[in-house]
């Protein structure tokens, strides 16, 4: 398969980089017409503000297409600025694989908490692991429930009925966890 031209790379840059921030910008939208919910309201009137805000998102949205339409010259401005916009939004390489290095590192720390406390046990319960976690400054506010979402993807597989000792419950078995890295091996026996 032939190498990708500059132009062509140049051109899947801006596609990545326009995407991360049609993404981001759709957040921000999405959070902001959720911060118009009024917790101290019940019912309709609660929501009103979400609907406010949403027809000042969608009103804005209106009156850029028709100033586009009244002055396509307008165009010869926004769309470098959009481009900017694109290429600046993506993330820094170095930086994403400092973060990928860190992610990988947690999820080693994590692994290996969760063998500790299953020791010569078949598992641990998730409400054990909670306790841990809550008990050393992790997880405040967290239910069973957060850290079942939570588990699989930080790469600790869980089962809905684990029994340790006379009790089953959800939680991880030992076979499940994926083998320590042999440079965490290493580490361990030095």
């Amino acid at each position: 398969m032939a190498k990708p031209t500059k132009p062509k790379r140049a051109a899947r840059t801006l596609v990545a980089g326009q995407r991360i921030l049609i993404h981001d910008l759709a957040e921000r939208a999405a959070a902001w017409v959720r911060d118009g919910r009024r917790d101290d309201l019940e019912g309709v009137a609660a929501v009103l503000g979400c609907f406010l805000r949403l027809a000042v998102l969608a009103a804005s949205g209106y009156g850029a297409c028709w100033a586009i339409r009244r002055w396509p010259a307008v165009l010869w401005i926004l769309v470098p600025v959009w481009c900017w916009a694109a290429i600046r939004s993506i993330p820094d390489l170095a930086e994403e694989q400092r973060s990928a290095a860190d992610a990988a590192a947690q999820r080693e720390q994590l692994h290996a908490l969760v063998r500790d406390l299953i020791g010569d046990r078949p598992g641990v319960h998730l409400s054990t692991l909670l306790d841990h976690l809550q008990k050393h400054g992790q997880g405040e506010g967290w239910t069973v429930s957060d850290l079942k979402a939570r588990l699989p993807r930080l790469g600790v597989p869980v089962r809905r009925s684990v029994k340790v000792g006379k009790k089953v419950a959800t939680g991880v078995h030992r076979g499940d966890l994926p083998t320590p890295s042999p440079a965490k091996g290493e580490q361990e026996a030095a």
